[in-house]
């Protein structure tokens, strides 16, 4: 939940005591997007384990961010009946109990896959969900208030960009622990719990460390409002839309990417190959949150500041080409790099999204706009050609909702004055949007094939170039 409390009290040494205490946080960023991303390994793994529908399988996305929007909705009538509750707790001991729920929700797959039962991992889903939604609640605003207020933006920017790194990370190292590792020559739910096992241990253990370290304390004065006025407020109507569509379609492309590499006419690449090259997709995201970070940082210096995003982009490009070249094979690790001439058009996109920075500058609806409209391209060019041009049009997409969800973020929040602490939690409830939309496209799949299925985040995208056009625009309200 990515805002500043208008009357949060910064401790009084100053801002440059934080550079520690925000690189714990941005770990917690990089560890729920990891565990996130799993359930893009997890979807292709578990359908053809239960041989589940398309439909069935995104009910994997359904609990998880189904998860978020009843937190979230749970929070909001506590906030607005009995106080915030982070407030109540602090900042740090709401993120100890997010990591231990995760943990917890990680620790159930194990009966999951002893009585191999369907349902009881979308229970374990759920429950590993409302710990990162606590996360979310709790880490977001504190990664927000550990330095200049007019930074704050660049700040989570660069959180998230960690956020996309654990992204980037999951699929390789899920596709090798479930393929390569536990799977024993099969595909078996089996595969599934010392993985599992080993992350919740992992959420158990930064749990701990949160616990023995020392943070800074942050008071927020700010009073709640009770009551639904802030829905009065056309922009944040149109901004929760919003953020369903970004999330719906975010998620949904990237649940179905593994099955969209599978067919014949695209790649036709098992799970395993399917989740290295899902790997480019979330780095393309990390990539583009890195360079967010800089173009809507406070430096001044237009020549310094490009030189520094294109130096980012080119050695973040680099961590993902060596990590992806990374091979298990009988358990002997070896470092196979994919020819330059394979990911070339990956290349070419990435220079693309440069240019973009460059032409959208610090302007959030104007970088919103441009940024969907390129997705809907590049889905458009999924749906209507085949081989290797679709194949890493899909991938791109990455790069372009790198930080869509920041600027739509910022843009339903302006000028909300005391209504911004309702308005986040409104806005994170719509989170839900990851939950509802990968069943629909499930569903289309089932009945028009998954190729002519991304018609649907076409639709959520040409929602966002509204927003970005017309519907992000503040109007006068009396309440």
């Amino acid at each position: 939940m990515p805002t500043l409390p208008n009357n949060a009290v910064n401790p009084s040494n100053g801002f440059k005591n934080y550079r520690k205490p925000f690189l714990t946080i941005t770990f917690l960023f990089f560890m729920w997007g990891f565990i996130t991303v799993m359930n893009d390994v997890l979807i292709p793994h578990l359908k053809e384990v239960f041989e589940l529908s398309y439909f069935q399988a995104a009910l994997i996305q359904f609990a998880f961010f189904g998860a978020f929007f009843i937190v979230s909705l749970l929070y909001f009538v506590i906030s607005v009946s009995k106080g915030d509750p982070i407030s109540r707790i602090g900042y740090k001991n709401g993120i100890i109990i997010g990591l231990l729920i995760c943990g917890l929700g990680c620790c159930l797959f194990y009966p999951a896959t002893i009585f191999q039962r369907y349902g009881i991992f979308l229970s374990a889903l759920f429950v590993l969900a409302a710990g990162v939604t606590i996360l979310q609640i709790a880490a977001n605003p504190y990664a927000a208030i550990l330095g200049k207020p007019e930074t704050a933006s660049s700040r989570l920017n660069l959180a998230q960009g960690f956020n996309s790194f654990g992204a980037t990370l999951a699929p390789l190292i899920g596709a090798i622990l479930l393929y390569k590792v536990f799977s024993k020559g099969e595909i078996t739910v089996d595969s599934l719990k010392i993985p599992y096992l080993i992350y919740g241990g992992l959420f158990f253990l930064l749990a701990l460390v949160i616990k023995s370290i020392k943070l800074p304390s942050f008071k927020n004065t700010e009073t709640l409002e009770k009551g639904l006025h802030v829905l009065k407020f056309r922009h944040v109507v149109l901004g929760m839309i919003a953020i369903f569509v970004y999330v719906g379609g975010e998620v949904t492309i990237g649940s179905f990417l593994i099955n969209f590499f599978k067919l014949d006419t695209i790649a036709g690449m098992d799970e395993s190959q399917g989740g290295v090259f899902l790997s480019y997709y979330w780095g393309g995201a990390m990539i583009g949150r890195f360079l967010g970070s800089v173009a809507m940082g406070g430096m001044t210096d237009k020549v310094k500041k490009y030189l520094l995003m294109a130096g980012l982009s080119i050695v973040s490009f680099l961590v993902i080409y060596i990590i992806t070249g990374v091979q298990n094979n009988d358990g002997v690790f070896s470092l196979e790099l994919i020819p330059f001439v394979q990911i070339q058009f990956f290349l070419f996109f990435l220079v693309i999204n440069y240019l973009a920075f460059m032409i959208g500058g610090s302007n959030p609806p104007r970088i919103l706009t441009l940024f969907a409209s390129i997705v809907i391209v590049l889905l458009t060019i999924m749906i209507l050609t085949n081989g290797v041009i679709a194949f890493w049009s899909a991938i791109a997409i990455g790069a372009f909702n790198s930080i869509l969800w920041s600027n739509i973020f910022t843009l339903a929040i302006k000028d909300l004055g005391k209504y911004t602490s309702q308005a986040s939690s409104l806005l994170v409830m719509m989170i839900v949007g990851g939950a509802i939309v990968p069943i629909i496209q499930g569903a289309v799949a089932d009945q028009i094939g998954i190729q002519l299925s991304f018609v649907v985040p076409i639709l959520c995208y040409a929602y966002l170039i509204f927003y970005g056009l017309k519907g992000y625009q503040v109007k006068s309200v009396t309440i």
